[in-house]
């Protein structure tokens, strides 16, 4: 027995290495084949029709087309030729049973190797096979399908999107003054609301480009563009500064996968001929969404009489105004999107063969209608798909409960993004990932970094100039005077002040100093940076004012009344003498970013992605450089819009070479990661150059220079990717 049972071995061994050697001689045949049908179809242009007799045709609403029955290919269980159950195997006559299957499953001798007897090395080599041929397919039917109406509508509804990350960036700086003020947040807590905001859109880009290649670019797109939008409208009504942390932490995650996700996305339905410039003329909306914030600070967060006021606990700024109205972009772009397909390419990748089609032929009748040829056929009949490689999960259906389940499910799905993730270091793209790395980190450190220091520059050149003008008033007497005027900008040392009415007056950047208020009276009095050093008070009564008690600094108060005093903190517009300052130099910024975005939109297609990407960085940091020699506003005002306009081409040729090098598989995850780079950038370029406003700026600007030079050589280094088609 024990020597039949050794020839039956045998024999199964013998019938595999028979299968595999035919398997491998059949694979070359049928590639020899494809290519030879490739070379004709690609000459006749997709002009051929399918002969409506033929018996493999059949219907598929309205509209017919012939699909190969394929093995290989990943065609739905629905339009399936045959069950392999049922296939009859040469082994079977032999008497050879199947050891993976028993019964049930046979070798069949002669015949290709089923996908179960062979190892995964091997079916990684024919998915990757079968991704060159669907590649260089996929660029043929999109010439086919045309550049029409269908890419428009993606794009204006995708630049929504963008826009609506150009905009979270700018929203930080443009309300932060406001709130540190409405919300009484001290200094040491004020830095934390920008950082915040870049730790979340970090972790989102890792998450919601990783969940793309899982799931799809529309369906995670509208996921994370809605948390943005909730979380955005939320953070406008909330009180406490530590639930609006909350409330902007989730909406920066939310926004974080709107940049990895629609490049990815946009870029699947262009040909090589147009991708380079139309994504450059997709980054144009991330402007539009600078000087869309910019705007609206403009117009809204000055007027304070746009706002309201339930008793003192509740209070509704037009900051508040001014958060709900930048989420509009994203609230329009998640409507928008529910109209619009999934990525054909995507679909593909993961063997949805008929939903693919479909779509594709949707792109093809929508352009060819906007077009005026609406009898012209979508001629594709069969599009090769990568052959699925399955990872078995087993859950506790039975045994689990239901959030053991979930548990199980998120956790696998969170492992499988970190494995795709680690496949972006594998051959051949691991040097590839490594230079964009670098690339990105420097222009994003640079860039950001600048960015958010420069307006802290100008606030302090402004604060320097206004500290320069201040009055100083010493041994003041004054007695039975009624102060009912302004004061601002002042200094009082050693002052006597006897029986005097201060009534219905505003005290901006006003300190007394050892002084003293005997039989004084303080009514109605509104404060900003106002405080007593120092000083005491005999006999005073305070009613209906801000005079709270921190403002008293060391201050000695005898039989002193108070009446309605007025807690937390005040805001006035008219307090914040550089806000309309600000949000001028950001809209001047920003719009400096137009000739930038046309000149790579058209040049991208013509001098190339790496010339423009190195070319852009090192004039960037040399322009950079020159912000050491400004010494006036408007100086540095016009450094500044150079900058940005040198800076946009390297980020508009940088988002279409990231695109390319990645394959679909990892695109929006290796997009998302080296996005989520450029945020880690931000931060820390953010507490590099804040900590040394108002010590030095030329450790910023020489800094900011050198890793712009430094970054663009190495972008020089990268594959010039303008003639390849998209992997």
């Amino acid at each position: 027995m024990e020597e039949a049972y050794k020839d039956r071995t045998s024999l199964v061994k013998g019938a595999k290495d028979i299968a595999k050697e035919v398997k491998r001689q059949a694979v070359k045949k049928v590639n020899k084949a494809v290519d030879k049908a490739q070379d004709g179809y690609t000459q006749r242009s997709y002009n051929r029709f399918q002969d409506e007799e033929d018996d493999d045709d059949y219907y598929v609403q309205g509209g017919n087309y012939g699909v190969e029955a394929n093995d290989d290919e990943g065609s739905s269980e629905a339009t399936e030729g045959h069950d392999e159950d049922d296939e009859i195997y040469e082994g079977e006559y032999q008497g050879i049973p199947n050891m993976g299957q028993g019964k049930d499953g046979m070798v069949a001798l002669g015949q290709p190797m089923r996908d179960e007897y062979k190892d995964r090395h091997e079916l990684e080599t024919e998915r990757k096979a079968d991704e060159e041929e669907l590649a260089q397919q996929y660029e043929l039917i999109i010439q086919e399908c045309g550049h029409g109406r269908f890419q428009w509508a993606l794009f204006f509804v995708l630049g929504m999107a963008l826009m609506a990350d150009g905009v979270e960036v700018f929203v930080v700086g443009f309300v932060l003054p406001s709130a540190e003020t409405d919300m009484c947040i001290p200094n040491s807590g004020s830095g934390w609301l920008g950082d915040i905001v870049y730790l979340g859109m970090m972790v989102g880009a890792f998450f919601w480009g990783g969940l793309a290649d899982k799931v799809g670019r529309r369906q995670s797109l509208l996921i994370c563009m809605s948390v943005n939008g909730f979380f955005a409208f939320l953070s406008s009504f909330v009180q406490g500064y530590g639930f609006f942390l909350f409330c902007r932490l989730f909406s920066g995650f939310g926004i974080g996968g709107a940049v990895p996700i629609v490049f990815s996305y946009f870029s699947e339905v262009l040909a090589r001929e147009k991708r380079g410039e139309h994504l450059s003329w997709l980054c144009m909306f991330w402007m539009i969404g600078g000087i869309y914030a910019s705007a609206m600070a403009w117009a809204i967060i000055p007027h304070y009489g746009w706002s309201f006021s339930m008793g003192s606990a509740y209070q509704f700024h037009s900051w508040r105004v001014f958060v709900i109205v930048c989420a509009l972009p994203c609230v329009s772009s998640v409507v928008a999107l529910t109209f619009m397909p999934e990525s054909p390419r995507f679909l593909l990748e993961v063997g949805k063969h008929d939903e693919a089609w479909m779509i594709l032929k949707q792109i093809h009748d929508t352009n060819m209608r906007a077009r005026g040829q609406p009898e012209k056929v979508f001629t594709v009949n069969r599009i090769k798909t990568p052959k699925q490689i399955d990872e078995l999960i087993e859950i506790e259906s039975d045994t689990g409960t239901w959030y053991r389940r979930c548990f199980v499910r998120i956790r696998t799905e969170l492992y499988g993004i970190w494995l795709t993730f680690m496949r972006c270091f594998n051959y051949p793209v691991k040097d590839n990932t490594i230079k964009l790395t670098a690339v990105w980190f420097t222009l994003s450190f640079g860039y950001y970094g600048l960015s958010v220091w420069f307006p802290d520059v100008i606030k302090h050149l402004q604060s320097d100039e206004y500290a320069s003008r201040v009055k100083h008033f010493r041994n003041e007497e004054v007695s039975h005077f009624v102060f009912n005027f302004t004061l601002e900008n002042q200094i009082h040392t050693n002052g006597e002040y006897i029986n005097d009415r201060f009534i219905m007056m505003k005290f901006k950047s006003v300190t007394f100093e050892d002084s003293l208020f005997k039989n004084c009276v303080f009514e109605d009095i509104t404060s900003l940076n106002t405080y007593f050093r120092n000083c005491t008070f005999i006999n005073t009564t305070f009613y209906n004012t801000d005079l709270e008690q921190y403002k008293f600094v060391d201050s000695e108060l005898i039989n002193c009344t108070f009446f309605h005093i007025r807690t937390g903190c005040q805001i006035s517009f008219d307090d914040d003498y550089s806000a309309y300052w600000i949000y001028f130099v950001n809209f001047l910024g920003t719009l400096a970013v137009l000739p930038g975005n046309i000149v790579s939109a058209l040049l991208m297609d013509r001098i190339g992605r790496l010339t423009m990407l190195g070319g852009s960085m090192v004039l960037s940091g040399i322009s950079c450089f020159f912000l050491w020699f400004g010494t006036s506003e408007s100086m540095m005002i016009g450094m500044l819009c150079l900058y940005n306009g040198l800076t946009i081409s390297a980020w508009n040729s940088l988002d279409v070479i990231t695109v390319e090098l990645y394959p679909t598989d990892r695109r929006a995850t290796g997009f998302g990661f080296l996005n989520a780079l450029c945020k880690a950038a931000a931060v820390l370029g953010n507490l590099i150059f804040g900590s040394l406003v108002g010590i030095t700026k030329a450790i910023p600007i020489l800094l900011a220079s050198t890793v712009l030079v430094c970054g663009g050589l190495v972008g020089l280094r990268l594959p010039d990717t303008r003639t390849q088609v998209l992997m």
